[in-house]
């Protein structure tokens, strides 16, 4: 019988190659599984079987420099939705129950499920109490769907502080991108002032809670009795430089105007307050901000949402003169004895430039006690722009201050350099320089770096980075963080400050002086007033100042804009907000006998009223008590 074999030889082979081929390749991708990509698998493989479920940690609280509780925290609900769990039968129910069209919620679900189809995304925050009553009775219809206690900001003290403190708000698709993978969407995220700056120490640390669950994505049980979850880590809390009751005060005093409060302390550069007037409710941004309310801030005329204290330009009028005598005395141009004769006006070329006042035969102490601007006129003819820009640019003037909420202005300081770019080498003149010498013209400056140039006059040229948070407190380790902070200083000779800083005394302690209304009882009180003009309605009203004159606490800016003159309108609210800071409280003064309490009567009786305002019953400085939401009550 002879045997037949199968094909031929090289079909034989063939086969034998693609079978061994085939086993090859099958061990290969086996191998590849088992080691090499065992990781990344496993990890696919155990979310599969194992639910992660976000416990969102507590923000940090927020307390001023007397460990008075700013910023707290209270509970909110926030609707979640598992997308996997998710029947879409149920949609009109849930639109109906919270209120959101239909096409809103399923955008969610579907970005949700790019992100994880097995992780809860939030679909609506802070729910009000109807709305969670009625998601409670009805939860068995609605699978997928359940409520999560998180946390949103409360505000317990009587100062706003909002442009200070800045507000929260859910995360941003761009914010998302640029942040990082700890933030997911529906979470919030600092977005101003200290709550953005300080993000990565008020967010906390997330925990995590591992569920079991079937092929199907049900829901078995805890995931090895709970032992592998991940405790959330509550944010740390920051102690800020600022005084709440100043602060409310400053607040209390520039309600109905336009303008900017800015005081600090020249001994460390912290900011005892900062005001933005108008301010906005910071609450409105605590939970959910209406679009409607949204627009109507950013349509407002007066601009709430704008930062006056940093981000302004405005010239600063007769406040800017001890930068100039400080560049003449320091270049010898003058001494103390260099006189003037004012006879009200100064007339360069074939304009003249007026004084508010005929001063006769001043020196330039007298000079700053009066604010003579036509000692100053033809002082800085004989400075020069670049001598008196170089002394601008030491007290900080044309450059960011980096304090420590994250909007701010330069401002402009011209030079030389500056004038050729803008006018061209050679088509200006000696006369624009006049205007400078009075701080008018080019240069342009905000209330923040006023009050640190003020600082630096009375600490005599020490130079401390200007900042809002003192110090960063963990409450798991109880240690203290500190932050650092830049230092610097000036050098300028001694008798250059004490000629300086006597004109400003005199300004408001002497008679004559245009500084009067910022004094305080049993206090000695040094300043300077400023009127800076505006083309577009009445002047801006300008005060910088410090006391104790010998050993300075506080340094203060007050601007005012159209009110008028500063001695008027800014002297007083500083030498309020100073003796509050320094005394803890006012010193009520009594008005004249039938002197109507109003505020149209402040350039009469400016102090009379502006206590009157500030402490009448229900006004915004009245004290409260203050009780800390535990973290603890936020989270069950």
């Amino acid at each position: 019988m002879v045997t037949e074999e199968f094909g031929s030889s090289k079909r034989r082979t063939i086969i034998t190659l693609v079978v061994w081929l085939g086993f090859i390749v099958v061990v290969g991708r086996l191998y590849q599984l088992q080691y090499i990509y065992s990781a990344e698998y496993g990890k696919k493989s155990e979310e599969n079987s194992i639910r992660k479920i976000v416990e969102e940690p507590v923000r940090g609280y927020v307390y001023d420099r007397n460990d008075k509780l700013i910023v707290d925290n209270r509970p909110s609900y926030s609707v979640m939705l598992t997308p996997i769990d998710f029947n879409k039968k149920n949609l009109p129910f849930l639109s109906q129950i919270l209120g959101l069209p239909e096409e809103a919620i399923l955008e969610k679900i579907k970005r949700a499920r790019q992100y994880n189809p097995f992780m809860p995304a939030r679909i609506k925050r802070d729910i009000d109490f109807r709305t969670l009553s009625i998601l409670e009775e009805y939860k068995e219809q609605l699978p997928g769907v359940k409520i999560q206690t998180e946390s949103k900001r409360y505000y317990a003290s009587p100062a706003s502080a909002s442009h200070l403190l800045g507000y929260v708000k859910e995360i941003s698709d761009y914010q998302l991108e640029r942040l990082g993978d700890y933030y997911q969407q529906g979470d919030v995220v600092g977005s101003v002032g200290i709550e953005a700056k300080y993000e990565k120490y008020l967010r906390g640390q997330k925990g995590y809670e591992f569920i079991s669950q079937n092929a199907r994505g049900q829901m078995i049980g805890t995931f090895n009795n709970g032992k592998d979850d991940i405790p959330p880590h509550d944010g740390l809390d920051l102690h800020l430089a600022v005084d709440a009751g100043v602060q409310a005060l400053a607040e209390s005093l520039m309600t109905d105007r336009c303008g900017a409060v800015v005081a600090v302390d020249p001994n460390n550069g912290g900011v005892i307050a900062m005001v933005s007037a108008p301010e906005y409710n910071l609450s409105d941004f605590s939970g959910v901000t209406p679009p409607e309310l949204w627009k109507a801030l950013n349509d407002d005329d007066s601009k709430p949402l704008f930062n006056r204290a940093t981000l302004t330009r405005y010239p600063p009028g007769s406040t800017f003169k001890m930068v100039l005598a400080i560049a003449a005395l320091e270049n010898h141009v003058v001494n103390e004895n260099y006189r003037i004769v004012c006879r009200g006006s100064f007339k360069f070329g074939n304009k003249v430039f007026r004084d508010e006042h005929v001063h006769g035969s001043v020196n330039i102490i007298e000079a700053i006690q009066k604010s003579c601007n036509v000692f100053f006129y033809q002082l800085m003819l004989k400075v020069g722009l670049d001598p008196w820009a170089a002394v601008g640019k030491e007290f900080g003037f044309g450059e960011l201050s980096d304090i420590d909420i994250l909007e701010e202005n330069p401002g402009l300081l011209p030079t030389t350099d500056y004038f050729n770019r803008v006018y061209g080498k050679g088509k200006w003149t000696q006369g624009y320089l006049v205007s400078l010498g009075i701080g008018q013209g080019e240069i342009g400056v905000t209330p923040l770096q006023m009050a640190d140039y003020c600082a630096m006059l009375a600490n005599k040229g020490h130079h401390y980075q200007p900042h809002i948070v003192d110090y960063i407190y963990n409450n798991r380790t109880h240690k203290t963080e500190t932050v650092a902070y830049k230092k610097d200083s000036i050098h300028v000779s001694e008798r250059t400050w004490d000629i300086v800083r006597e004109g400003m005394r005199r300004c408001v302690m002497s008679p004559g002086g245009t500084g009067w209304e910022a004094r305080i009882p049993g206090i000695e009180v040094a300043g300077k007033t400023g009127t800076a003009q505006n083309p577009h309605g009445k002047a801006h009203a300008w005060f910088i100042g410090f006391a104790p004159f010998d050993h300075p606490k506080i340094a203060i800016c007050v601007l005012v804009e159209n009110a008028g003159y500063g001695g008027s309108f800014a002297a007083p609210i500083a030498g309020l907000c100073m003796e509050k800071y320094l005394y803890g409280e006012i010193i009520q003064p009594q008005p004249a006998r039938n002197t109507p309490v109003s505020l149209k009567d402040t350039a009469i009786t400016p102090r009379v009223t502006l206590v009157q305002k500030a402490v009448q019953p229900g006004s915004s400085i009245q004290t409260q008590k203050i009780v800390k939401t535990s973290p603890e009550s936020l989270r069950h």
